[in-house]
């Protein structure tokens, strides 16, 4: 309840609808939770997972304490509807066993809600500080593998203490695109961000991975533009400076993006090839969650350099070839309906304040989503 509503209450009936200290105390649990589940991401998926359940239970006792129903952003629903389309496309997979225990990582939609009801424009940025604290330690854990333990090729990438490369560099863009949006949206609690994003984008760099590349620079030349279009001289500064300081292994990596003849990028034009005849085979519901590698072989066309593959490296596509192309569509409206609330949001926030980076980089970040 805001101020303002109990500013138009009766005395009597403001001090009722107060919340007690068991809420106050309830909610704080919750909000902790909830900051030690997304410091704890950067590190360990198992923790992150435990201290999500915990911070679930929070929020669940909250809602009971209160008497209300979970509440959340109106693009929550077509979330919900990808969730239940997931598990349809379960139902009908080429193992369902498989498929159901896959939908398991769906519990995680629940942060949508819970996030809505935890946090507000105050600990919006005590939340975000804590995702930056955690990040900027383990991207110097990354660099530190890169220049000590020799972690410099394709073969062995730096991934901090998380078990995946790919997770890590999502997650490095994900932190560098919050840096920047609190640096170039607040006037105040600039100093942390700022300081972290060196760290952020040199090992974002060292990841030698492209996908994430390509997203941060995205992400970081959208936020630039929106601020004020003049920055936009600032990109071929950051480019000159790419150029001028990245090591050998990460601009060959770079120049690989544009070399047809790259076995990875051959590689990875059979992975779409192979995803579009599945999605020919299985339209509407694919092949089922978690089925890919498993199918895989079988639409492998003679281009293709591995042997199967978890993923397909394209997630419209991944989406369509697992659970249908209904599932494709609903995931689109989904990212559409947040960029356009995000934008909303945007337009009648104050010109400075936590609204502004906080919707501006849930914008940006739900079109990372999978």
């Amino acid at each position: 309840m805001t101020t303002t509503s109990l500013n138009s209450l009766s005395p009597v009936a403001a001090e009722a609808a107060m919340p007690s200290h068991a809420v106050i105390a309830v909610r704080r649990i919750a909000f902790v939770g909830l900051a030690l589940t997304v410091g704890a991401v950067h590190f360990s998926i198992a923790v992150a997972e435990i201290m999500f359940g915990f911070t679930v239970a929070a929020w669940l006792v909250t809602l009971a304490i209160e008497h209300r129903r979970p509440a959340a952003p109106a693009w929550m629903m077509p979330l919900a509807l990808y969730g239940g389309w997931t598990l349809l496309s379960a139902a009908f997979s080429l193992d369902p066993a498989s498929s159901f225990t896959d939908c398991k990582q769906l519990a995680l939609l629940l942060l949508v809600p819970m996030t809505f009801d935890i946090v507000d424009e105050d600990s919006a940025v005590l939340l975000s500080t804590v995702i930056l604290a955690a990040a900027a330690f383990s991207a110097v854990i990354g660099i530190g593998q890169y220049s000590i333990l020799h972690y410099d090729n394709l073969g062995q990438r730096p991934r901090s203490t998380l078990g995946m490369y790919m997770t890590f560099s999502g997650l490095m863009m994900l932190a560098l695109t919050l840096a920047v949006a609190r640096v170039l949206f607040m006037t105040r609690s600039r100093i942390w961000p700022a300081l972290v994003i060196p760290a952020l984008s040199v090992v974002l760099a060292l990841t030698l991975s492209r996908n994430a590349w390509m997203g941060a620079c995205a992400s970081v030349a959208l936020l630039l533009l929106i601020r004020d279009l003049r920055l936009a001289a600032v990109l071929p500064v950051i480019a000159a400076l790419f150029f001028a300081s990245a090591p050998a292994p990460v601009l060959q990596r770079f120049y690989s993006t544009f070399d047809l003849h790259d076995i990875t990028v051959n590689d990875r034009f059979a992975m779409q090839r192979a995803g579009a005849q599945i999605v020919r085979d299985h339209p509407l519901f694919g092949v089922g969650p978690n089925m890919i590698e498993r199918v895989y072989p079988k639409y492998r066309d003679a281009g293709a350099v591995e042997e199967t593959v978890s993923h397909l490296h394209n997630v419209p596509l991944q989406i369509a070839a697992e659970r249908g192309l209904p599932a494709l569509g609903i995931w689109l409206w989904f990212v559409g309906a947040v960029c356009a609330g995000a934008i909303a949001l945007f337009r009648l926030s104050p010109q400075e304040g936590p609204l502004r980076f906080a919707f501006q980089h849930s914008g940006i970040r739900s079109l990372e989503f999978t």
